[in-house]
């Protein structure tokens, strides 16, 4: 599958998103161009008209899949592409979009749109992983790039890709940020979510808002109890948990049971 000069053929598809994650892939720079040698961008369009078609050896989808066109569009990607890795917390969890998950659809769309009848969405958005096969999951909103970068090198190096997961918590500390919720008694979601934005939020003084999704067996209930505790109401922290990843897994079914 391999493309010319024996490169890896690469694409890089934009569904519902910000193309944050994608220009994220550009701010790569140097680095990126550094890849061109083992790397052919057979399609790129936020980078280039070039479009070519599939097969593709990588696979990187950016945004959640909000319409009925995205949906067929994954499963077609999916079917031309050995592997495939979802970028960013649209593609990873639903992201900021999937805010209307929690509310009635007619209702929002006859909010935002002045001719409701002529928008074809999905009544969800969701993370690519519920329609296909996804090999890689990076998350950030946006993706962190050099997390991005190691995944693809490690991927063309024929390796299984991995990267760390910790808690946020593990980066303040590192930076030696005072705790929010401590000392402030802001609620901040750093202890069930994984780091990869340098704890950029606490870092200035402010809560984390849970950017890059739960880390492993994150207890957001445990983490809820303690907002409690120092005071914070119920329906404020419905809301911050309810926010960019609230419709991963973990946080989903804590929500669920949480607002009843």
């Amino acid at each position: 599958m391999s493309g010319s000069e024996g490169k890896v053929r690469l694409a890089v598809f934009k569904l519902s998103s910000c193309s944050g994650c994608q220009q994220a892939i550009i701010d790569l720079g140097e680095q990126l161009l550094a890849l061109l040698g083992q790397v052919e961008i057979a399609y790129f369009l936020e980078a280039s008209s070039k479009a070519e078609p599939g097969p593709y050896d990588v696979a990187l989808i950016e945004g959640s899949v909000s319409t009925p066109h995205e949906e067929e569009l994954v499963k077609k990607i999916r079917e031309n592409s050995r592997t495939v890795v979802a970028i960013g917390s649209c593609a990873t969890y639903g992201g900021i979009q999937a805010l209307r998950n929690w509310m009635n659809f007619d209702d929002v769309k006859s909010t935002v749109y002045q001719r409701p009848d002529w928008i074809k969405a999905l009544e969800k958005s969701r993370p690519v992983s519920d329609f296909i096969k996804v090999d890689y999951m990076v998350s950030g909103c946006p993706v962190n790039k050099l997390q991005l970068l190691s995944v693809l090198k490690q991927i063309l190096m024929g390796k299984r890709a991995y990267y760390r997961e910790e808690s946020l918590c593990q980066e303040c500390k590192r930076k030696g940020n005072v705790c929010v919720i401590v000392a402030r008694g802001q609620p901040c979601l750093g202890p069930i979510i994984k780091e990869g934005c340098g704890a950029l939020c606490p870092s200035y003084g402010r809560g984390c808002y849970g950017c890059f999704g739960p880390m492993i067996d994150p207890k957001p209930e445990n983490l809820a109890k303690r907002f409690e505790e120092i005071g914070i109401p119920r329906d404020e922290i419905a809301l911050r948990f309810r926010n960019i990843t609230s419709w991963s897994e973990p946080v989903r079914r804590f929500l669920e049971k949480y607002e009843q």
